[in-house]
């Protein structure tokens, strides 16, 4: 099993940033173009326990995997879990987290996973997933940095 653990303190309120984070179709403005990342399964404006998505993903040199994952463990204006049900990974937990800070707020990602594949899997991760992840943690990072600031766009 794998963590990546994320932390970044951006000047925006809580409101604003849960309000962000609580529609679904947001993830699309902070996910890198060469994904193709599209949602292909309808969803509401606001996010809720038990909602199941299902999103069209292209990982580069691997190929284009459908990926659902349900949404869980919702503390309004705290926290929440996307957790997936199929897609390309052995496991994947992804759980949000947003606190006060100063005149801003901390915006927390802890994702646990496993690629598939055994061994192979592990190799692959050394050289090629974890790289990739964290090249697309780190262009979410920038895009929400840019979105939830106060008086950005």
């Amino acid at each position: 099993m794998y963590i990546l653990t994320q932390q970044q303190w951006v000047h925006t309120s809580i409101e604003r940033a849960w309000d962000f984070l609580r529609d679904p179709a947001n993830l699309d403005r902070i996910t890198p173009p060469d994904l193709r990342f599209r949602i292909v399964s309808e969803v509401p404006p606001v996010m809720a326990n038990g909602l199941i998505i299902e999103y069209r993903i292209t990982i580069p040199l691997i190929g284009t995997h459908t990926w659902v994952t349900e949404i869980k463990h919702i503390r309004e204006g705290h926290s929440f879990v996307d957790e997936q049900r199929l897609g390309p990974y052995r496991f994947w937990y992804h759980y949000h987290e947003i606190q006060p800070d100063g005149d801003g707020v901390q915006l927390i990602d802890k994702v646990f996973y496993q690629p598939p594949f055994g061994l192979l899997g592990r190799l692959v991760h050394r050289f090629y997933i974890r790289k990739n992840l964290e090249r697309i943690f780190a262009y979410r990072r920038e895009r929400l940095r840019v979105l939830l600031t106060d008086g950005g766009t």
